[in-house]
């Protein structure tokens, strides 16, 4: 008994280790209340297992840790699935607003890289997406620009998902 509880455990840990967090800021802010003001942290933080999972999670807390811990699980439950081509790259170009932000992102050639920066870098890359070109227009907020990031690779669609949403066979698609 005690040998399957601790078979169980290990692989618990094994599906863990597969998840990547990684914090993109963290700010203190405050609240004023009647004694004075109230200080405590929000953490931003983007969690993936580059196999074409991500997400964003934001969490508050009245110390660091406990709020990274927040915004970790807060990113696990807001998961989304994106489709990854063989060039471990997107399907289509695609446009993402969240906030003031709005990301733009467009597919590109093996060996390319990621090209974006700040907050879509590191949602790109958590996502396992390898050789894409993207833009942050608007606001420069770490949070708004994943956000967006998010909201654009959740409009990601396959030619089979196409096809299929237009009822006809993939050949026919560009005819």
């Amino acid at each position: 008994m005690a040998t399957e509880r601790k078979s169980r455990t290990k692989r618990a840990k094994k599906e863990e280790t597969t998840w990547q967090e990684r914090v993109i800021q963290i700010r203190r802010v405050s609240k004023v209340v009647k004694g004075g003001k109230k200080l405590s942290f929000r953490a931003i933080v983007v969690v993936g297992n580059e196999r074409g999972q991500v997400g964003v999670g934001v969490g508050k807390a009245s110390d660091v840790i406990g709020a990274v811990k927040k915004g970790v699980a807060d990113g696990k439950k807001h998961l989304i699935d994106i489709p990854i081509t063989k060039s471990n790259s997107i399907p289509h170009p695609i446009d993402g607003v969240g906030g003031g932000a709005k990301v733009i992102m467009r597919p590109a050639a093996p060996g390319t890289g990621v090209i974006a920066g700040g907050a879509v870098r590191t949602v790109l890359e958590l996502a396992g997406v390898r050789n894409v070109l993207a833009k942050q227009l608007g606001s420069n907020n770490p949070l708004n620009n994943a956000r967006a990031a998010v909201n654009a690779l959740s409009t990601l669609r396959t030619l089979s998902e196409v096809a299929e949403d237009r009822g006809i066979p993939i050949q026919n698609l560009y005819i």
